[in-house]
């Protein structure tokens, strides 16, 4: 079969038993299999020898990957503009030593495609912050239209994970702590990246399919740590876990990737309940499930040998690995009776399937140049990243004053720019620190700068922070800048999926860096401390990815702005807030008092207890902080009833929400409806976020804000898909965590006009 011809009509089942494994293995990494030599792609003998071996390839993970744990870098990478050749090369040898059946190219997608010159973007939790469908799903299509012309067919696309447990490294990662906000935008990214509505509709030369990642449960591991189990029952996993999954199925996502914790037990790879029964059965959606890195060979925890766990996978509904020697056991697999042959046949015709709904048989679809406004998405999204938590008054900063600007994220860029980033060029035009726009707009005559301290500890010059004293002293006002990092190096060392392993002295974020402690080190708390001595007034910003505790940072500063990793224009964003109050963000998750106070999810369900003696748990900042001056929202309206019946069937209740701009400027907001749920004999969440819709109001204007409220918002999710049922609903727009003497209640009904809370 060479490249250029359609498959027979009897699909998988004709092929050589070894063409069958080849296809649905993806054992390489591809910067081993293709390097760049004098100019030119070389296939090396890692791809020779598996071409040799299965007469193919199903598909080659990271031809175009650039970064530490590559080890690829701008000096022996492939260029950018000639991606496309990398590939082909690939292809070339497919056809001519080998099978002909064309090679799935995928690439990492995290935020932005992780390759030589790709654009980096905000991070989720920084999209989440904006709360921005429709941004989303644009910079979405500007990546996938940049990773298809290079010749990528598929993404892989972080945005399952819910963020339950602010300890994970991989906060960054997810776009919220709520469920319903996480599958908002992870549909919005589905639809952005492939181009299409529903799973029958095929992926044009302008878009990439998605494997979506990660099912599921990943944010919720015990104690924050990296693929720990997560120990939740089948309502929370329904509720929380499975809804963004189910919005990127009906979205018509080309792919799931299977995580690597277990739930309750079972690894999420071979969990056959979940990626056969809820997945395909249940929800109808017949794509291609990819294993984690590595993830079946670590299910040899949980079975004898390799040939067991590849049974175990593929059995479960696992089509295609990554990086695994197990599913190279097939054969004996099969031999033992382990699994089935019509199982593997089964799992090749997915991923054949995928190939063809990309074009790839037949007379190849090519990528298609898309001309879009890129970087002008990208600084929209890093300006819409910064929550404002508290003027003080002391914002915005005027012109003519000089400022003290100091810490340790205040003039680094690699702080901005979250996980599994590609270097960046040099030079650098596009990018900005804090330091550097500021600089900027006020003169550099009018900006002292110190960084006081490192992120995790002090420096070891012993006046670093004198230098912040001294600065703060003769500024009108100081600027600090706090946080974090997931700042790679070439020289840290990695585990065999590509975490941190054993990671650098100030890396705090990222996969492979959960914490025990998201309180803010002593050592940045003393930079602030330098900062107020002066008697200056001080603002603080806390450029992280992932919720902290913020408790005894917030007495120490007058103003505090709170912004997850914004990418490399970041700085600019940040400068914008500060001077000219552009501030709009809320934020996406909840932020905790104090250490040990975990869980601390908005939506938690009530409790009965009090809390902890030793700390007031009030004092957290839940999702949807935000000060917004000069806004103000108000849900008007009386009682709103629904029938379940008609619910079912597309109906919705109808609220619209008043948002009054008395500013001189416009305001561009997101404007969220909370709801608690009254159902008898189950414990309430304490609020839900039912919807939310990003808005602009002209200066001194209301606007009225509908919102249709339907089956995704009022019905239940217990088993992972909206269901219609009678309940009562308390709604409101306000921030408080729980209903207001205002709430409007909405009322589901059942045959009777009633709901079992009024009974």
């Amino acid at each position: 079969m060479t490249h250029g011809t359609t498959l027979p009509a009897g699909g998988a089942a004709t092929l050589p038993l070894a063409t069958r494994i080849g296809q649905v293995n993806q054992r390489l990494k591809g910067w081993e299999a293709v390097r760049w030599v004098d100019g030119a792609p070389r296939v090396t003998d890692v791809l020779r020898r598996e071409v040799d071996r299965w007469g193919g390839l199903g598909a080659l993970y990271g031809v175009l990957r650039a970064d530490p744990w590559s080890a690829v870098r701008w000096d022996n990478g492939i260029p950018p503009e000639r991606s496309a050749e990398a590939y082909a090369a690939v292809q070339d040898h497919v056809n001519t030593h080998g099978d002909g059946i064309p090679v799935l190219f995928v690439e990492e997608a995290p935020h932005g495609l992780m390759a030589l010159g790709g654009t980096t973007l905000p991070v989720n939790l920084a999209l989440g912050v904006g709360m921005d469908a429709d941004l989303t799903e644009e910079l979405a299509a500007a990546v996938a239209a940049e990773a298809r012309a290079r010749g990528t067919h598929v993404a892989l696309v972080s945005g399952l994970d819910v963020l339950r447990d602010p300890r994970w490294g991989r906060a960054e990662e997810c776009f919220s702590e709520d469920p319903a906000l996480a599958a908002l935008l992870v549909a919005a990214t589905v639809r952005g990246m492939q181009g299409t509505a529903s799973a029958a509709d095929p992926i044009d030369g302008a878009h990439v399919a998605v494997v979506a990642k990660h099912l599921a449960g990943q944010g919720a591991g015990i104690g924050g740590r990296n693929g720990s189990g997560a120990p939740v029952g089948r309502r929370e996993l329904g509720e929380v876990h499975l809804r963004p999954a189910y919005a990127a199925a009906r979205a018509g996502v080309a792919g799931f990737m299977a995580a690597y914790n277990d739930v309750d037990g079972v690894p999420c790879s071979a969990n056959e309940e979940l990626l056969t029964g809820t997945l395909r059965e249940q929800w109808g959606w017949d794509g291609v499930v990819m294993a984690d890195g590595t993830a079946i060979d670590r299910l040899r925890d949980s079975s004898p040998d390799p040939a067991f766990a590849a049974a175990l996978a593929l059995r479960a509904g696992v089509d295609l690995s990554l990086w695994d020697e197990a599913f190279t056991h097939l054969e004996p697999a099969i031999e033992r009776g382990l699994v089935d042959e019509a199982v593997l046949d089964r799992a090749a015709d997915r991923v054949l399937a995928l190939k063809r709904r990309l074009g790839l048989f037949g007379d190849p679809v090519p990528g298609v140049p898309v001309e879009r406004d890129v970087v002008t998405l990208v600084e929209r999204a890093a300006r819409q990243s910064v929550v404002l938590v508290d003027d003080g008054g002391v914002l915005p900063l005027r012109p003519g004053q000089t400022l003290a600007v100091v810490g340790p994220n205040a003039d680094d860029l690699d702080a901005q720019l979250g996980d599994y980033t590609p270097p960046r060029p040099a030079p650098d035009p596009g990018a900005s620190t804090v330091r550097s726009a500021l600089t900027a707009r006020f003169g550099a005559d009018r900006v002292r700068y110190a960084v006081g301290s490192r992120l995790r500890g002090p420096l070891e010059e012993p006046d670093a922070l004198d230098q912040v004293r001294a600065a703060s002293a003769v500024a009108d006002v100081c600027v600090v800048v706090l946080g974090g990092t997931s700042r790679r190096t070439y020289d840290d060392e990695f585990a065999d999926n590509g975490a941190v392993d054993g990671p650098a002295l100030d890396t705090t974020n990222g996969e492979g860096v959960d914490l025990s402690s998201v309180a803010l080190p002593q050592a940045q708390l003393d930079v602030v401390r330098a900062a107020r001595a002066g008697g200056t007034p001080v603002v603080g910003v806390v450029l992280d990815g992932r919720p902290r505790a913020l408790t005894e940072l917030r007495p120490l500063v007058d103003a505090l702005l709170v912004v997850p990793f914004p990418g490399p224009t970041g700085g600019e964003a940040i400068a914008a807030a500060l001077c000219a109050g552009t501030a709009s963000g809320r934020l996406p998750a909840t932020f905790p008092a104090a250490d040990g106070v975990m869980p601390v999810a908005h939506d938690e369900r009530m409790e009965t207890a009090r809390g902890y003696v030793d700390t007031d748990v009030l004092r957290k900042l839940p999702l949807g902080t935000a000060h917004l001056p000069g806004v103000s929202l108000h849900l008007g309206g009386e009682a709103v009833s629904v029938a379940a019946s008609a619910l079912a069937t597309g109906a919705a209740a109808h609220l619209t929400v008043e948002v009054t701009n008395t500013n001189a400027t416009e305001a561009s907001l997101s404007v969220p409806l909370y709801g608690r749920r009254h159902e008898p004999g189950v414990r309430p969440r304490r609020r839900t976020l039912l919807a939310v819709r990003r808005v602009t109001v002209a200066p001194g204007a209301t606007a009225a804000v509908p919102f249709e409220l339907g089956l995704d918002e009022l019905g239940s999710w217990t088993t992972g898909a909206p269901q219609a049922a009678p309940v009562t609903l308390s709604v409101w727009c306000t921030p408080e965590s729980d209903p207001p003497a205002h709430a409007l209640p909405v009322r589901v009904t059942d045959q009777n006009g009633a709901t079992p809370w009024e009974r």
